[in-house]
């Protein structure tokens, strides 16, 4: 069953770091387009979700909100059929549960309904 996995997630402090991972089960990722979303726990993926990085087959990257540029960061490691976010600095508002989602076109796009399909998200929680 294609599935993706997303984990690292969890409590911090303020100017900590984490690093998210994505894992693809069942089929390679290295032909799509990954990106990250997040919203607010307690709602279904994603109705009100932030897009916060991308990075397409081809291993250009893309960040959405100028909040984290700088701050985040987005790789691919394809022999692990994985996609990190690493989140460094991180700040209260930068408190959801974050998704990573595949577009199979492979180029990266803003909005969460141009991508096709989605893990269950992992919370993570800045405070002090």
């Amino acid at each position: 069953q294609l599935e993706l996995v997303e984990s690292g997630g969890g409590l911090v402090q303020p100017g900590e770091s984490l690093r998210l991972s994505c894992v693809a089960h069942d089929f390679d990722l290295e032909d799509y387009a990954i990106g990250w979303f997040r919203q607010a726990p307690g709602k279904e993926p994603c109705m009100e979700c932030e897009g916060v990085m991308c990075i397409s087959s081809s291993g250009g990257t893309t960040n959405y909100p100028d909040s984290v540029e700088g701050r985040f960061t987005i790789s691919r490691d394809n022999a692990k059929n994985t996609v990190y976010l690493q989140m460094n600095s991180l700040k209260p508002e930068d408190t959801d549960v974050y998704f990573c989602a595949l577009r199979y076109s492979g180029a990266c796009a803003p909005e969460f309904d141009e991508y096709d399909f989605w893990g269950k998200g992992t919370q993570v929680t800045v405070s002090s």
